[in-house]
């Protein structure tokens, strides 16, 4: 099984990138972040056409989720949770035959200090919570996504200047790690130890031609599933695409 996460920053723009880049790489799973779409205008018979059923939440212009699936349609769907009254369509779980599947676009938090940045914090301690809950209710648990934090230096570009700063400062990683401390593993490193793997580059400054990146778009796997893993990727090809998101799809191979 593969399973794959792609921030495609408006589904309405890349629909077309998102079905080419399905018909060539095959994944079983797909979630997506920042669709940008109301859920009453979303493509869900092209998405048919391709051979994926879909489930999604979404939000006019802004954020917005979805989990696409080949084999399985997905049920038990999720898309709010206990104690987080907000309207920002971020947050969607199904499972997918013997999957759980936790798809999260997480908040960007602008700055260190910003009243996002504590928006941020807040939205994490309690999306902890409810994957703490979902894990023990589905072992076989996968939560990806476009988390907008780097976990650690080597998945910045340039820690120095990133030091401190929104995506890679300390209370943000540690959040990020009270999430993996529950029994989940950040898949590509599982494969990869070097530095220089990145899943988004700004549109300015020539960013991903100089690779000037962060990873931040993850793939986390429960215990359970640990044994399984197979292989786990960044596929640079869309990001040089006419058009492109400023993510690309990563990917994880499950021998399941």
């Amino acid at each position: 099984m593969k399973i794959a996460s792609w921030n495609v920053n408006s589904l309405k723009v890349r629909l077309p990138q998102l079905t080419q880049w399905m018909a060539e790489a095959q994944p079983d799973v797909v979630a997506l972040q920042e669709t940008k779409l109301e859920d009453a205008k979303f493509p869900v018979d092209e998405l048919a056409a391709a051979g994926y059923r879909a489930v999604f939440s979404g939000q006019k212009t802004y954020n917005g989720v979805a989990i696409l699936a080949r084999a399985h349609a997905p049920t038990d769907v999720v898309t709010d949770i206990q104690d987080l009254d907000d309207p920002q369509r971020r947050i969607l779980a199904a499972t997918i035959g013997d999957l759980r599947v936790i798809d999260l676009y997480v908040v960007n938090g602008k700055a260190v200090g910003d009243p996002k940045y504590t928006y941020k914090m807040d939205w994490l301690a309690k999306v902890r919570e409810f994957i703490a809950r979902e894990h023990e209710r589905h072992p076989n648990l996968v939560v990806l996504g476009d988390f907008n934090i780097a976990p650690e230096d080597r998945d910045v570009h340039d820690p120095v200047a990133w030091r401190d700063s929104v995506l890679c400062s300390v209370p943000e990683r540690e959040a990020l790690g009270a999430i993996t401390g529950l029994g989940l593993h950040d898949s590509f490193r599982l494969f990869e130890q070097d530095a220089g793997h990145h899943s988004w580059w700004d549109y300015r400054q020539a960013a991903f031609r100089r690779n000037l990146g962060l990873r931040i778009d993850l793939i986390l796997l429960g215990d359970a599933l640990k044994g399984t893993a197979r292989a786990a990727a960044i596929d640079r090809v869309p990001r040089k695409w006419e058009r492109p998101s400023d993510h690309t799809p990563v990917t994880l191979d499950l021998d399941i």
